[in-house]
This record gives C-alpha cells, structure tokens and sequence, in this order.
C-alpha cells in the first residue's frame, strides 16, 4: 500500500476525525482542517497536522494548499467532507442562512477543488472524494436547503467527474445514510430555531421528536462504517464512482427511485 498525502476538511469531529486517525494510522500523511483547531490536538498527537480552516473564506484556502504543497509537493487524495445541515420551513429560513448553507456545502467544496485540481492535472494522479448524503438523492420535509445543496453537489461531482477522468483524476461520491455524529444536533438546534414557532410548529415537533427518538435509542451507524470506506477509497487504484453506506441510505435511495413521488411522501411522513 503506497502512502498518499490526504487532506480532509471537516475533520474537527464525526466522520473527519474517525477517518483521519484511521488513515493515520495506515501510515498515511494526514492534513485534517476545520474552524475549530483546538478539536483537532488528538490528530497532531497521533502524527497528523491540523490546520485551522474556514472553507467559506479564499484565504484561509490557499494557505492550507500552499502549506501542504510546501511542505509535501503534492495533495493525492482531497476529501471535501466539511458541512452541516439546516432544517426549517422554507417560509422560516432567512435566505442569508440559506445562503450560508450553499457557502459551506457546495462554494466552499468547489473552492478548495479549484485550488487542488491543478497540481492533481499536473501530477496526471489524483482522488476527490466528495461528501454528499443519501439526501442528496430524496428528500425530507423542512429540509429543502439542506437537501437543494446536497443535490447540488451530486450534480457538480458528476460534470467534474468528467472533465477530470483524462487527467487520471478519480471522483467520488460519497452518499451516507444517518450516521452518529453532531449533525443530529445541528439539524435539532436549526429546526427549533427557525420553526418551533408558527405555522409550521406542528410539524416540526413531530420532526424533532422523532429524531431525538431515533438518536436516543442508538439508531444510525457507527462512523466506522464511514471510516472503513473512506480508507477503501484512498488505498484503490480504480475506486467505484460512487458510496453509499450507513442507516437506510441503500434502501431509501431505492425508494425514492422505483416507487414514484407520491408514495415516497407517505413513506418519509409515515416516519415522522
């Protein structure tokens, strides 16, 4: 197994950090970058080197590309895993928060893309590995910006998949299901913010309940899951296009593929 330069943002907690140490301890380099550094000490105590990061801000950016190809003289394998999911009524959401979600999500992805491209081009050699969700395939309701951006970034990663493939770039996708993390918590903390109020009250607390419900007994995937794939990716000489691991991200993709749009709304209501 050849040892590969990764550079992972998003990796302050969840699905970043479980990687990052598994990768470190393959033997991989590992730059993992987020906002908040102090989160990220265990990753520079096991080998790696953190970098504090905001992927919504240009500068921020090239100094971590720029440090690692200093340092390094190449990035192999660039996982765009940094973002977070806002939940609310259309009608709720300030379309500067909505604004924000795209910034992060999708703007910032393309941002750091356009800043590793070229040496990946110039190396003829290269993994993008882009964080989707199985979102980013269905729907669910008060969550039309979360699932907009992460439609978005399907979409960006298909064209980019193509461009990319003469230059021996590999493109992936990543689709997780609902997977243990903080971003129950950040979903939980937007809901209540933006429509536990309102018109839209009922609904969200129905919203709410279920998923604190969902959380509290344990249901979702363990980040390993993620972890375990994410390693499978990096060690691969020819990785599949596209992932989609952890709870219901397989079977409520099928769904909402064969069974038409109006029974996949009675199937996410019914859940709720």
């Amino acid at each position: 197994m050849s040892k590969k330069v990764i550079l992972i943002t998003g990796a302050s907690s969840g699905m970043g950090k479980e990687t990052a140490k598994e990768l470190l301890q393959q033997g991989h380099t590992v730059y993992s970058v987020a906002r908040r550094i102090d989160q990220m000490q265990d990753l520079k105590d096991l080998g790696g080197y953190p970098i504090q990061m905001d992927v919504t801000k240009e500068s921020d950016i090239q100094h971590v590309v720029d440090t690692i190809l200093q340092k390094e003289g190449k990035i192999d394998v660039l996982w765009n895993n940094a973002g977070y999911g806002l939940y609310g009524a259309v009608e709720d959401i300030p379309v500067e928060e909505a604004r924000r979600q795209f910034e992060v999500n999708v703007f910032g992805l393309a941002a750091i893309t356009q800043k590793v491209v070229p040496y990946m081009r110039e190396a003829n050699a290269g993994t993008i590995i882009n964080t989707s969700s199985m979102g980013g395939k269905m729907y669910t309701p008060m969550g039309a910006w979360y699932h907009a951006s992460k439609h978005a970034v399907e979409g960006f990663s298909d064209c980019l998949r193509l461009e990319l493939k003469p230059f021996n770039i590999h493109v992936v996708v990543l689709e997780p299901g609902i997977i243990v993390t903080e971003f129950g918590d950040v979903m939980l903390q937007n809901l209540n913010q933006f429509s536990s109020t309102g018109a839209y009250a009922a609904l969200t607390n129905k919203l709410v309940a279920a998923t604190r419900k969902m959380y509290d007994r344990g249901q979702g995937s363990k980040v390993t899951v993620v972890s375990k794939t994410i390693s499978k990716i990096v060690n691969s000489k020819k990785p599949s296009t596209r992932y989609r691991v952890g709870l219901w991200a397989k079977p409520m993709v099928w769904m909402r593929v064969y069974l038409g749009d109006r029974l996949f709304d009675k199937i996410v209501m019914s859940q709720i």
